[in-house]
């Protein structure tokens, strides 16, 4: 064995033990390092948490404070309310207080005055007994005899004197009236100048050819009995050259008709069916032109506020006439002069042109015939909204109620104006077409007439009666009791047919 071999196991272990003291000595060196390292985590995530805890105790303190601070701001705000309240109140008290010592202040000077009062006109009632004892000393006259006397003398002086008062007042205010009254008229008039023109109860429609004649006819007659039984009116087609002649009493029917042929002969399908359409939409149309008309009406005279309703039976006098005046150009003349005369005499314009425009309105209702048409006016005036002054203009306009306004008494005169301009009216025609009404109210009044025309000038009755509702039995009584009740309450002249209708209808559709 050499040197270098026993140096080295001599060396190996001692550098074995060397290397795990060495090892050794940095675990423990590491360990405290790491238990050192974990040590301060520890102590600042105890730090750390502390601050945490003291920052949010402190958040917790500040929003409790500002709630203390919030709460305690509405309790002196609701105090300080409730001092202004009970202030207020103690104010009221002092004023209602004062006010009552005031009262009783002036009570009690009332009551010293009326004691003093009271004092004073005993003290005058003893003056005045003194010298009525001396004048009747004097005079030689009691007092009742004095005072006969002086009445006596007084009552023919101021007789006198009230008689020439009274004929010089009497004799200016006639003269001032009676010219003023001409001139406030005449202006009205003057101002209202217009042609007029008078209903007539019958319309004319051209045709292209005389061919169209026989189409208008139809086979057997069945187009003309078509329109005819819809519309309510009497077709004429005679030897007149290309013309075919309406008649009726009612200007709504005639109009109907009217538009009707015309477009009927227009279009050139002339069938009952196409009838039936063409005439119900002419009669929605006419409806609407009602509305129209009386819309242009308002708007012509400056009239606001008038209802749809109101508006709508406006424009009904539009195909109403009375005496042969159309009454939708009566009312607005009425309004115009009624307007004027207001004007003039510095009353309320607006509503002597209210009042006018609507004073006829009850002609145009289907109840004309239940009462005066200015009492039936009034109603339906009031139903459409009217105020108390125009419901009484309308209701007074013939007298059948007290008026209650000058503007009332103006709407007399001008309605007395507008009918008595020379042709304005006919009296025969009005009671012409006042029989023809009777008749077909007569009708309508029995159970199960559905409508009914008057035709022929009167002469003849067509009666449409509800199938459902009458029957063929039913049919021939009910002609025969309308007839005994036209015998019994109307004069006619001549003969009136009537004619009871009752038609089945069955419609089915191919699909």
């Amino acid at each position: 064995m050499s040197i270098a071999t026993f140096l080295l196991v001599l060396t190996l272990p001692v550098a074995g033990v060397a290397g795990y003291a060495i090892r050794a000595y940095i675990g423990r060196v590491k360990l405290n390092s790491a238990e050192a390292k974990s040590h301060r985590i520890i102590q600042d995530s105890i730090k750390e948490a502390e601050a945490k805890r003291k920052e949010l105790l402190i958040e917790a303190k500040d929003q409790l404070l500002k709630e203390k601070n919030l709460f305690e701001k509405e309790m002196r705000e609701r105090r300080q309310e409730l001092q202004n309240v009970e202030r207020r109140h103690l104010q009221k008290e002092e004023i209602l207080e004062n006010k009552i010592d005031q009262i009783e202040k002036r009570e009690k000077s009332l009551q010293q005055r009326e004691l003093e009062n009271q004092e004073k006109e005993e003290e005058l009632k003893k003056e005045l007994d003194r010298h009525k004892k001396e004048l009747e000393r004097i005079s030689g006259l009691t007092t009742e005899e004095a005072k006969e006397l002086l009445l006596k003398n007084l009552e023919n002086d101021v007789r006198f004197e009230s008689i020439k008062l009274i004929n010089k007042i009497e004799e200016e205010a006639k003269r001032s009236a009676e010219k003023k009254a001409k001139e406030i008229v005449l202006t009205a008039i003057q101002r209202n100048a217009s042609d007029f023109t008078s209903e007539c109860t019958i319309t004319t429609v051209s045709l292209p050819s005389d061919d169209m004649k026989g189409r208008i006819i139809g086979r057997e007659g069945r187009n003309i009995r078509t329109l005819e039984n819809l519309t309510g009116v009497d077709m004429i087609i005679d030897d007149t050259p290309e013309v075919v002649v309406i008649s009726g009493f009612d200007p709504v029917r005639r109009e109907i008709a009217r538009l009707s042929l015309e477009r009927l002969i227009q279009n050139g399908r002339i069938h009952p069916a196409r009838i039936e359409e063409v005439v119900e939409k002419v009669t929605q149309e006419i409806e609407e032109n009602m509305l129209e008309e009386g819309e242009k009406a308002a708007f012509e005279l400056g009239i606001p506020g008038l209802s749809k309703d109101a508006l709508y039976h406006v424009g009904k006098l539009r195909y109403r006439s009375s005496y042969g005046q159309n009454i939708l150009s009566h009312s607005k003349e009425v309004a115009n002069l009624a307007g004027i005369m207001a004007g003039e005499l510095n009353l309320d314009v607006l509503l002597a042109k209210r009042a006018g425009l609507l004073h006829d309105i009850g002609k145009g209702s289907i109840i004309e015939g239940e009462g005066a048409h200015a009492l039936v006016g009034a109603d339906m005036a009031k139903k459409f909204g009217e105020s108390d002054k125009v419901i009484n203009i309308i209701a007074s306009h013939h007298n059948d109620k007290e008026p209650e306004s000058f503007e009332a008494v103006l709407i007399q005169v001008a309605d007395a104006i507008s009918a008595s301009r020379p042709g304005a009216r006919r009296e025969s025609l009005d009671t012409y077409l006042k029989r023809l009404e009777n008749l077909e109210n007569i009708a309508g009044g029995f159970k199960g007439v559905d409508k009914c025309y008057a035709i022929q000038a009167g002469r003849e009755l067509r009666v449409l009666v509800a199938n459902d509702l009458v029957n063929d039995e039913r049919a021939e009584i009910l002609a025969r009791e309308i007839a005994q009740k036209i015998e019994s309450e109307l004069k006619y002249p001549g003969i009136v047919r009537v004619t009871v209708i009752r038609e089945t209808r069955i419609i089915e559709y191919a699909k």
